[in-house]
Parts: C-alpha cells; structure tokens; sequence
C-alpha cells in the first residue's frame, strides 16, 4: 500500500533551523547571540552560577554587547516566573531570551521570547487566547538530557493559583539556535539525571507510539530510544562520562520528534498529578511509564518489539528495571487525590492523552490511576 504525504512528514514540519553540537560549545553563545542583537537576556539556574559556567560564558561577551542574567528560583516553571522575567526582559529591551538550563529554565526562556511584546497576559494564552507569531529570538542551551525543550515550540506552565499545568505552543516559538554542550551534564547531580533521562526515555517511547507519528518522527524517535537506553545509565554513574554526548543527542532527537508527532497517556497523566503533588515532570513520568507501555502495549504492533531490539530487553521490563536502578520510589504511592473526577477530566482532555495509540476512556484513566497510587 502506497503511504500518503503525511505519513511520511507531518502535515507541518517543525525544526530548530540550526543546530551545535560540540563539548565547550556554549562558550560560543554570546558570540551567537550577537547576531541576534546588542541586547539581550540569559535565564539560567543556581547551578550554572554556583559552578562557575555563567561567570564564564558572560566573560566571553562580545565588546558592545548587553546581557542581562535572570535566575530561575527553581522548581516547575508557573506562570508568575513568567510574569517577572518578562518585566525583566522588558525593562532591558532585550532584544533576544537565551535560555541554559534545564527544561524549566528552557521553557521560561522560551516564552519570555514568544510572549515579549504580546499585547495580553501569559495567563489568558494559558487559558487558550490565540497567540501571535513572535520575532524575538529564543537561543537554547539544555544543560540536561531531559525534555527536549530545545528542539519543541511548546511551553508548559502551571498556574500556581489554581493548579492547573498545561502547555500553549506557536511555530516562532522554536529555537533560532540550539547549542549542545555535553560538558554541561557534568554538572547535574545523578538524581537529576536520572529523572530527566527517564523524561526523554518517555518522551521517545510515546512519540514513537503517538498516533500522530510519521515514517520521519519514527526515525528519530527509534534511535532517540536506543541512545538513551544506552547511555543513560553509564552518564548516571558519572555524570563526565564519554557517553554524555550520546544521552544529550538521544534528548535533543527525542524533543524534534515529539514536536512533530505528540506524545501520549503518561504526559497526559503527568502534568496534572505533577502539578496536584509538587511533583518534578521526569519523576512523573518515570512512575508513569510502565503502566502505559503495559496498557498500550496491544495496541502498537511490532513496534513493541522494535522498541525491546532498542533498548536491548524487553521494553516494559527494563523500564521497571531503570526504576529500580536509580532508586526511584513513587511519590504517589499510598496517597489519595482529593479531585479525582477533576485529574480524570484533566487527563482526558489532554492533547498529549488524544495522541495515544490506544484510546483512553474515563474508566481506563481510574485504572491506571488506581495502579500508579498503588505503587
């Protein structure tokens, strides 16, 4: 049978236009971020000021050029980090949002760019208000192998004062420049490699699985497999390791296939349950994940045993096995949700949820519920 266009590519194509990938790299970004403009903003984490990195990347600023530091305070990005790193980035002028970090570090830069000279609050394109394209640069450093944030144009956000975590997205929001630096995984603790390998370990599985996925996300989501699990855990035991480059590209490829294909039931269920327990998405994920490839498991065909020849084992237990390996327990088990009708409709409406090879119902979300607060 002759496949149509769209089961090849997507119906819309979505790539950062230009890509780095070389360790020492990001001492390149300032010199980059130049050509973008004189001004401009650099969002980062505690961790890349308390290492020494942002004093160096700063030191090598191009003459004439104005950067202003913004840090993230830490946790899942809110929709009032957004609302002060845009006064920041408007005060300055900037004239550009570079974002080193981690995915919430990623995202906060992300919108900061895609929202600066937006005519409405962040909270009512939270809330669905359409989104005008954007022409402010947003350049991405990950310093972690996680979300994927760097090759995406989504945002996910939580509005901290009703609790709800969802994500708004816009083609210009995608990175003019991406820089991957392996170097930079050396800084981040193994518990955060950890939860963040698993995240894009999801990440690829679902979006290789995604109703949505094409003959090209399949590609890069196959091989975003095969990187990640085999490389996650020797970058776990030493986060300098050799293997870092091969963890960050299995993250990136991750991200750019789930841009174009979706993902699935476990981000459909992460961002709510994250959100209710103050919960870090890659550890959501990870508690997650078994529990959909078991319910999914039917309905992807061989694509299960493509994903086992990946990953080298059968795919739902080494899942469950890199739990245990990284001494990851749940944090949901035992527990009760005091909204449960709310998380199921949450999850049901989730465009992560639609993009799942196996349509959920209410009752199947009560069940996989009902597995994951067992533990």
């Amino acid at each position: 049978m002759n496949k149509t266009p769209h089961t090849i590519i997507p119906a819309e194509l979505t790539l950062p236009p230009r890509t780095i990938m070389k360790r020492g790299a990001v001492s390149q970004l300032l010199k980059e971020c130049a050509s973008f403009g004189k001004r401009g903003v650099i969002v980062h984490g505690r961790s890349l000021a308390s290492s020494g990195a942002l004093k160096q990347i700063l030191a090598a600023s191009p003459d004439g050029l104005k950067v202003e530091p913004w840090e993230h305070s830490g946790g899942e990005p809110t929709l009032f980090h957004v609302a002060d790193l845009l006064r920041t980035a408007r005060a300055f002028s900037a004239e550009w949002v570079a974002g080193v970090g981690g995915g919430s570090v990623l995202d906060l830069a992300k919108t900061a760019a895609g929202l600066l000279h937006a005519q409405l609050k962040p909270v009512d394109y939270h809330n669905g208000a359409p989104i005008s394209p954007t022409r402010v640069p947003f350049i991405a450093v990950p310093t972690t192998a996680g979300t994927g944030s760097e090759a995406t144009i989504v945002c996910v956000l939580t509005n901290a004062e009703t609790g709800v975590k969802k994500s708004f997205r816009h083609p210009s929001f995608m990175a003019r420049l991406v820089i991957l630096d392996a170097d930079l995984l050396g800084f981040c603790p193994p518990p955060v490699i950890a939860s963040a390998g698993m995240d894009a370990l999801t990440q690829a599985i679902e979006s290789y699985t995604s109703v949505g996925a094409t003959w090209f996300s399949d590609g890069l989501a196959l091989k975003a497999v095969s990187l990640i699990a085999h490389n996650l855990e020797p970058v776990f035991a030493s986060p300098k390791a050799a293997q870092a480059d091969d963890l960050l590209l299995g993250s990136y490829l991750a991200g750019v296939a789930l841009s174009n294909a979706r993902l699935g039931v476990v981000h459909g269920l992460a961002h709510p349950l994250g959100a209710r327990f103050r919960v870090p998405h890659g550890l959501a994920c990870a508690v997650c994940l078994p529990h959909a490839i078991e319910f999914n498991r039917g309905a992807i065909g061989d694509k299960y045993a493509r994903m086992s020849e990946a990953v080298g084992d059968d795919v739902l237990a080494f899942s469950r096995r890199l739990l245990t390996t990284f001494h990851i327990q749940s944090p949901f088990a035992g527990k009760t949700i005091a909204d449960r009708d709310v998380v199921i409709r949450e999850t049901l409406a989730s465009g992560s949820t639609a993009a799942n090879p196996r349509k959920v119902s209410a009752a199947d979300v009560e069940h996989l519920l009902d597995r994951i607060f067992a533990g």
